[in-house]
């Protein structure tokens, strides 16, 4: 029997891009699904080509407001809870930062002080990022305990996530019911993400609408990884954390280090599985971007035994023929299950 067959899980952000793929992954293990989220924002979706309305416990909510989450969490009961909710775009986060830090910050606290009268086990994974790090723009990737920062709204927000996650764990989850970790993942592509201003959906669409892709920056080094290798180290965190092994409070998440790379490299390598062209948009006076950013996993690596599967090119591949093959009239529910199990357990 899997661990998630019955479990409770809680997601926040189930109506986003990574909260669909984890809602349909943990469906298929068993466990008992909820969701606590905005409605979807944006058109198509992935929670709804994936019809998940109909599959789990879905309810629209903010996590800013912070009765909504008591009420939640009361009706639910989670044995884990994954925190994904969050304004994800570095873009976005220079338009609105007001409402980056509100949603990114206060509602994570919202959810932290919330767990505080949870008065039964639970394990709880709060997603953060891999731009929680100082950036120096170095060669070597980051650590956990590396210095926390961000020069840019989102990832400044999301580094004040982090201490606050690790004020709560000292503060009120020493000795309680609740065990606390967060999760660093890197630059996640995987068919179904149709946000503005993220890589592989802009060479989606113009991929689709049969024009060439904008690109913003052709130098920056991510360590890009498929959807579902971020996912399953959650899924190995929140198990270990559930079951009583003494872990550390946070983790990365990532590729091998050779697969850390640039804008360019993923681009031209998407184009030999869907051939068309790209204009170099990048401008000295465009918001700051990261141009160098690694992932180091060895803690993941040693304490849960996670191991990437899927190297740049082949998650690559899934992610291109996913949507491909949605854009040439498959189902988007049998590509998505379809890549699930060719991926395996968590």
């Amino acid at each position: 029997m899997s661990f998630w067959d019955k479990k409770r899980v809680l997601i926040t952000g189930h109506t986003g891009f990574k909260g669909s793929w984890l809602s349909l992954w943990l469906r298929n293990l068993g466990a008992s699904v909820y969701g606590l989220a905005l409605e979807p924002n944006t058109d198509p979706s992935l929670f709804r080509q994936l019809k998940l309305a109909t599959q789990i416990d879905h309810k629209i909510g903010d996590i800013c407001d912070s009765t909504m989450i008591g009420h939640r969490l009361k009706e639910t009961r989670p044995d884990v809870i994954f925190h994904l909710a969050a304004q994800s775009l570095v873009l976005e986060s220079y338009k609105n930062p007001i409402a980056n830090w509100m949603t990114n910050v206060l509602g994570t606290i919202n959810l932290l002080d919330a767990l505080r009268e949870l008065d039964k086990p639970c394990a709880a994974i709060m997603v953060t990022t891999d731009k929680v790090y100082e950036n120096k723009e170095w060669p070597h990737p980051y650590r956990e305990n590396d210095r926390l920062g961000g020069n840019d709204p989102y990832s400044a927000s999301k580094a004040a996530c982090e201490l606050a996650i690790s004020s709560y764990r000292t503060s009120y989850f020493q000795d309680h019911n609740v065990v606390v970790a967060s999760a660093r993942a890197g630059n996640v592509i995987g068919g179904g993400d149709w946000a503005a201003n993220r890589i592989v959906p802009d060479i989606v669409r113009a991929l689709m609408a049969k024009q060439p892709i904008p690109i913003r920056n052709l130098k920056a080094k991510r360590p890009w990884q498929h959807v579902l290798e971020p996912l399953s180290g959650y899924l190995r965190l929140a198990e270990q954390l559930y079951t009583g092994k003494q872990l550390a409070p946070s983790y990365n998440f990532g590729p091998e280090a050779h697969d850390i790379q640039t804008v360019k490299d993923l681009v031209e390598q998407a184009l030999t599985l869907w051939p068309a062209s790209f204009e170099d948009q990048s401008s000295s006076t465009a918001a700051y971007e990261a141009g160098l950013l690694g992932l180091g996993i060895e803690l993941a690596r040693s304490d849960l035994e996670y191991q990437p599967r899927w190297d740049f090119a082949t998650g690559l591949e899934k992610t291109i023929i996913w949507y491909h093959s949605v854009h040439s009239g498959a189902a988007p529910l049998e590509i998505t299950q379809k890549q699930i199990q060719e991926f395996g357990a968590p």
